[in-house]
């Protein structure tokens, strides 16, 4: 079994198996009822935690989670795992937390992909591509040919617009999470988690 794939299953069990540990219940106060966290907490925050336990550095974990937020964007649908896989193995990062950042962000890429191809056909002068479904239907049985052209221009042309918004906002994210990273990793290491408590706070007597 090759690295990349070795890497790829401990990515999936974490992001899908981490749960909170029963030796963050520092306060005995705490233990008498659960601490009901909510899906960010379970699905973001949990992870981060877990792989700075198993040793990740805030400043690989940053850039990782930068790479795969912007991958995650990327316009070229269904080519985002494979991307961050790839640059994982390139870059040697985290591919956990590369795989996190583009899950979470999965939404957003289905929503972008039109704003980056209009922005990206203004840009590059190609002809715009048509709003109304009947346009493109009627193009796909007119000049089918022509049209699958066009979609593979307007694609290329988005992928390249967002291949130069992601050399900055990569580094300006990273750069920006490290600090935070640290300062989450020092709290872990004197046992100072859950960070976030969703509890229900008790009704406050007056």
């Amino acid at each position: 079994m090759t690295m990349p794939i070795k890497q790829a299953f401990v990515a999936q069990s974490i992001l899908l198996e981490v749960q909170p540990d029963g030796s963050n219940r520092n306060n005995p106060s705490q233990s008498a009822a659960p601490i009901h966290h909510n899906w960010v907490y379970r699905r973001v925050a949990l992870p981060i935690l877990a792989l700075l336990r198993m040793g990740a550095s805030p400043e690989k974990l940053a850039w990782s989670i930068a790479a795969g937020l912007l991958i995650g964007i990327n316009p070229i649908l269904g080519s985002t795992t494979v991307l961050c896989l790839a640059l994982a193995f390139v870059f040697r990062l985290n591919v956990a937390a590369s795989q996190l950042g583009n899950h979470i962000v999965y939404p957003l890429e289905i929503i972008l992909i039109i704003p980056f191809i209009h922005i990206a056909s203004r840009i590059f002068h190609t002809a715009p591509m048509p709003l109304s479904a009947s346009e493109l239907v009627h193009a796909a049985r007119e000049h089918p040919l022509d049209l699958s052209r066009q979609l593979w221009l307007w694609e290329w042309h988005a992928f390249l617009l967002w291949a130069l918004i992601a050399a900055v906002a990569i580094p300006l994210i990273a750069l920006t999470l490290a600090p935070f990273l640290r300062k989450l990793l020092a709290r872990v290491e004197r046992h100072q988690y859950p960070i976030l408590s969703m509890a229900p706070q008790a009704d406050k007597k007056h």
